[in-house]
């Protein structure tokens, strides 16, 4: 039966992996995506934005409308439309026809990936069900980060189009593992639509979701655009680009570790922390992302600190709604698309601006937001303190 639950979690992980890479991969290549249908990088994130932006809007509703569907039905749709997505996108001439082929996936997005959480904390004992969440938000964050500079590699040693097939292979992967190997998982018992809704009403409810829009638009006005600052900002290109990328999506593994055992030991303390050490980052970078050198160590601290702004996020929003799991799952996804959306939006404003260099202030912008609204929550919920750091 372990081995079975491994090998489940593991596919989901694959899955989820998938799916982010899909989303965010093509951060690493939006310089390439410009050059390649003749616009600018800050319209080119719109395939960021966008489909951040439908994950965002789709994010609460439709984990709850096929929450009653056969599971396994269910990863099977989603994958498949993310591969059918995929392989538009690889012969498309169209700037247009590509945001489509991404929107539509994006819409299914919340499906899989709030499912994937829910079913890795169902497959295990309740005191193992935090470690098996932890593998899952790994392929959410190898997704995130770590497939920028594997799509930025494969698009810089082949071309465009292989960086789209391998959004394909990795989705389709997961599909064949998930046809094969999952069983069939019908839902035996299920909250009513109502039930999950009614968490809403909780003014907590709404300061997690405020704080993770924060974080995820303090994350992304930054993560969206990075290639675009390493390029122009600290003058690294090809290889090193490539490099920077990696150090990066390496970096926030290690930090998807290190967030889940800072919330384990004090949540609060964790949550207070984190927009002021990413802040004090920030700062460092402004002054200093000129330099080869020093910019290597910042990305590196990126990467870990994007990482547990990740793990913070989806902890928070789940700790305020722990009656419906599924729903607020959905939740954190929604929210931090929205962060993404944004984000990259803010960042894009401050690109045609001020210059590449000064999206570091608007990621500080959001940090200071965020903190606000992790004290007002430490402060207006006070009794809640001894659960958050449980």
């Amino acid at each position: 039966m372990d081995k079975q639950n491994n090998l489940l979690i593991l596919i989901l992980t694959i899955g989820v992996f998938g799916i982010l890479t899909t989303e965010m991969g093509v951060i690493g290549i939006l310089p390439l995506i410009a050059d390649h249908f003749q616009i600018s990088v800050s319209k080119a994130g719109l395939l960021v934005s966008l489909f951040a932006l439908a994950v965002a809007v789709s994010g609460p509703i439709m984990p709850l409308l096929f929450s009653g569907i056969n599971r396994k039905t269910v990863m099977l749709l989603v994958l498949g439309i993310f591969i059918v997505g995929n392989i538009v996108s690889m012969f498309t001439s169209s700037f247009t026809v590509l945001l489509i082929a991404r929107v539509i996936p994006a819409i299914f997005h919340p499906i899989y990936c709030s499912l994937a959480l829910t079913v890795a904390a169902a497959s295990v004992s309740q005191e193992e069900a935090p470690k098996a969440v932890s593998k899952v938000i790994l392929g959410v964050t190898a997704g995130m980060i770590l497939g920028v500079p594997i799509t930025n590699y494969i698009a810089g040693a082949t071309s465009l189009e292989m960086a789209m097939l391998f959004f394909a292979i990795v989705n389709a992967v997961a599909f064949i593992a998930t046809l094969v190997f999952v069983p069939s998982m019908p839902v035996k018992e299920r909250l009513s639509y109502g039930a999950q809704v009614s968490v809403l009403k909780k003014p907590l409810t709404w300061l997690a979701i405020a704080t993770v829009i924060f974080i995820g638009s303090a994350i992304s006005s930054i993560n969206t655009f990075i290639a675009e600052y390493l390029e122009t900002v600290t003058n690294v290109s090809g290889n090193t680009l490539t490099l920077a990328l990696l150090i990066l999506g390496l970096a926030s593994l290690i930090g998807n570790l290190v967030g889940g055992r800072l919330l384990t030991r004090n949540a609060m303390k964790a949550a207070i922390a984190f927009p002021i050490v990413l802040g004090i980052v920030h700062l460092l970078s402004f002054l200093t992302g000129t330099s080869i050198g020093p910019m290597m160590i910042t990305i590196l601290l990126w990467g870990i600190l994007f990482a547990i702004g990740n793990n913070i996020s989806q902890y928070w929003i789940t700790s305020a709604a722990p009656e419906a799991p599924d729903f607020a799952n959905g939740l954190f996804l929604s929210c931090g698309n929205l962060g993404v959306t944004m984000g990259t939006a803010v960042g894009g404003l401050f690109i045609s601006g001020m210059g590449v260099q000064y999206i570091v202030l608007g990621g500080i912008v959001f940090l200071i937001l965020s903190l606000v609204s992790i004290l007002l929550r430490s402060y207006l919920y006070n009794p809640a303190k001894k659960h958050l750091t449980n």
